[in-house]
């Protein structure tokens, strides 16, 4: 059996899983009956509460971002734009573009040269050319969400001093993006001068929401708009959203805290076998020389590196909860 067969049959066991996973990954039937039910109830209910719930439901639902795309975004390439200006850098989708395209030609030709495998080269170049910018991106937009989401409490508090001081929404949010440093800062500013030019609140605190996509905003702006409808104490109001915030943080911390073993535990086992095979590499190459020229070796090499994937896949997902 050939290169090519070995690996139209390995490709057909991966779909094989995958099609067996999303078969039985889907939502609970039960769960189902109870959202719809739960749906019903909030929409025909005489309750306030009921009622800002069940607004709060549908705004927070609409923002669901699709699957392979972003809240807000009608195509992949307008959902990439939107990750990377929510990476607070200046990158444009040409430049990361290209940028990958440089990694991925520049890690085969380095492989292809180390070890003289086309196969290999042009399969790690191209998971280092999707992947590394990917993951890059991917920390950037969490390490500028988690200062934001650090922030945003004190942000709030401000504006509540402001509004019981007597100055006007607006210009309350414009001491904000003065006053606090870093991400919260930017944001409040460019909102602030989205309102300078004709815009109105509601629709530049959207724009911000959507570059964010994070739920703590979402609440402030789902908080505002509720209020200029219902009317009633917008400080007090604020005051309790940034209680609600500050205790969330909180809840987000001792759940990091808790799945921090297990954590630990999948990094360990996830770059055991990578150490262990560049160990060796290192202290006997000739001992592994075969995985880069054997085509059985590489079709296996290739096949346990899906499933380590599989396995790291699980193992996020086991350790990832939403609050």
């Amino acid at each position: 059996m050939g290169i090519v067969q070995l690996l139209i049959v390995v490709g057909g066991l991966v779909t094989l899983v995958v099609l067996i996973y999303m078969a039985f990954a889907g939502k609970s039937p039960a769960k189902e009956s109870h959202r719809r039910m739960q749906a019903v109830r909030y929409r025909h209910s005489d309750n306030a509460l009921d009622k800002v719930e069940s607004q709060l439901k549908k705004a927070i639902a609409a923002r669901k971002p699709k699957q392979r795309k972003v809240a807000g975004s009608g195509s992949r390439s307008e959902a990439l734009a939107i990750r990377l200006m929510r990476t607070g850098k200046s990158w444009t989708l040409s430049q990361y573009l290209y940028g990958s395209l440089g990694l991925a030609l520049a890690v085969t030709a380095l492989l292809y040269l180390r070890t003289g495998a086309i196969f290999l080269s042009l399969g790690v170049g191209l998971l280092a050319g999707a992947g590394l910018p990917h993951f890059v991106v991917n920390f950037l937009i969490k390490r500028r969400t988690s200062r934001f989401n650090a922030k945003f409490p004190d942000a709030i508090e401000l504006l509540v001093r402001g509004l019981r001081s007597g100055l006007p929404v607006a210009e309350t949010l414009g001491v904000v993006a003065t006053e606090i440093p870093g991400p919260v800062g930017e944001e409040f500013k460019a909102a602030v001068e989205r309102m300078k030019i004709g815009r109105t609140m509601e629709e530049s605190l959207q724009v911000t929401a959507d570059k964010l996509g994070t739920a703590e905003f979402q609440f402030f702006v789902i908080t505002l708009a509720i209020q200029r409808e219902t009317g009633g104490n917008l400080a007090e109001t604020l005051s309790n959203l940034s209680d609600v915030l500050r205790k969330r943080a909180q809840m987000k911390l001792k759940i990091k805290a808790m799945s921090s073993e297990s954590k630990a535990s999948a990094y360990i086992v996830g770059a055991l076998p990578f150490i262990v095979f560049g160990m060796i590499w290192w202290i006997n190459p000739g001992y592994l020389a075969e995985f880069f020229t054997d085509d059985r070796l590489i079709v296996t090499g290739l096949g346990g590196l899906v499933w380590m994937s599989i396995g790291a896949f699980i193992m996020a997902k086991m350790v990832s909860f939403e609050i």
